[in-house]
């Protein structure tokens, strides 16, 4: 049941201040705000990275894009860009605020944030008494008592004051432009149906969750020798060199593998996702959005953070167990990477042609591993206190 105050909003801020992939991950408990709160209309507060998929996710209707000074990614800016926010936010005459986080952030800052800008109701998720910061508290449980995965830790949260979604997939809509610029790019050649075509992602945030340069070489060489495929390959500006020199290292030139970085927005790139047979890639931003669009997957997890496994998705994921496994970082503790580059590359050409076949994930995402951090983890966190984890 709905909470009564909460059943009279209907001018309705979410927040989200992270990345591309976090904003996908929280479209489902956006989508039950939606549902739950008939003729409501939902602004997303978020960071420029999650500003720009926000228009591909169909339960936002408008977005503030804020880059906070309690994140480490944020510019230096006087305090004053932090009080016009505040008036920004109190001009809109919000009924409400879901402030949405991960366990080791703090939602405090964004609370005094909304409680300033006169916002009656603030739900989050507190290890802490917020006091009055918080009208709605939903004291964090993670990671003392076992940790969710990111989508369910937020579906978890709008659900206590009595919002759910029949549908709890990722949100993200292709349109039709955009296809059809995938489609005059890819050209005709690509698109036969007795060559099936792979989109490859070798680019991640974290230095951790790259899989290396050598081994998608030999992924892209075989696919083409092995299953005939024609590839695509996505990245950033800054990637696109690294992108040349993986494909000259494989011996493919651009009849077979094209190389796309730094040429497609965000919704081009959900077009061309949505066009391909099978995405490999990094577990970063496009293998969230196969997700949300429903292109099989192969995704080269590295075991940093059981939290961010594909959701509800046509899935293979690869890793290979470590002792060290769900340390958190972005840059391997032990220099090793050894989670990723023990995959071996015919390992995920297998894995490729599982899916063409239409063969899937089924079971947990780490069926063959025991679910626990890291002691390093575990002394600097939790102290002495064990940790249950639960990805499902």
């Amino acid at each position: 049941m709905i909470s009564a105050d909460w059943m009279q909003a209907r001018n309705i801020l979410c927040v989200r201040l992270d990345y591309l992939g976090d904003v996908l991950m929280t479209s489902p408990a956006m989508r039950a705000i939606r549902e739950s709160l008939p003729g409501s209309s939902i602004t997303l507060l978020t960071s420029p990275s999650g500003a720009a998929i926000a228009p591909y996710i169909p339960e936002i209707d408008e977005t503030i894009v804020y880059a906070p000074p309690w994140l480490k990614s944020s510019p230096v800016r006087d305090p004053d860009y932090q009080l016009e926010m505040m008036e920004t936010l109190r001009q809109r005459k919000f009924d409400a605020a879901v402030i949405f986080t991960s366990f080791s952030q703090n939602p405090l800052p964004t609370a005094l944030l909304c409680h300033l800008a006169k916002i009656p109701l603030r739900l989050a998720h507190c290890h802490e008494n917020p006091y009055q910061l918080l009208t709605d508290w939903v004291l964090d449980l993670e990671p003392a008592q076992g940790i969710r995965h990111e989508v369910r830790r937020q579906l978890d949260l709008v659900a206590n004051v009595g919002f759910r979604a029949d549908n709890e997939t990722l949100s993200f809509a292709v349109r039709e432009e955009d296809k059809g610029w995938v489609r005059q790019r890819l050209g005709m050649d690509l698109q036969r149906d007795d060559h099936p075509w792979v989109m490859l992602h070798p680019g991640a945030t974290a230095i951790s969750r790259r899989y290396p340069p050598h081994h998608w070489s030999q992924v892209m060489a075989m696919l083409h020798d092995e299953l005939g495929a024609r590839l695509i390959v996505t990245g950033d500006a800054n990637e696109a060199e690294l992108i040349d020199a993986i494909i000259k290292e494989a011996g493919l030139d651009t009849s077979v593998a094209l190389s796309l970085a730094g040429q497609v927005d965000i919704g081009k790139l959900g077009a061309a996702i949505a066009t391909a047979s099978v995405v490999v890639s990094n577990n970063t931003g496009p293998a969230h959005m196969a997700a949300a669009i429903g292109t099989p997957l192969v995704d080269l997890y590295a075991l940093t953070n059981p939290q961010h496994t594909p959701w509800q998705a046509k899935t293979r994921v690869l890793f290979h167990d470590v002792p060290c496994r769900f340390c958190f970082k972005s840059v391997c503790p032990k220099g090793h990477g050894d989670c990723l580059t023990k995959v071996q590359p015919a390992q995920v050409v297998a894995a490729v042609r599982s899916l063409l076949q239409g063969i899937a994930d089924t079971e947990q995402p780490f069926p063959n591993i025991d679910i626990m951090p890291s002691p390093k983890y575990l002394a600097e966190n939790t102290g002495s206190g064990a940790l249950v984890w639960n990805v499902g």
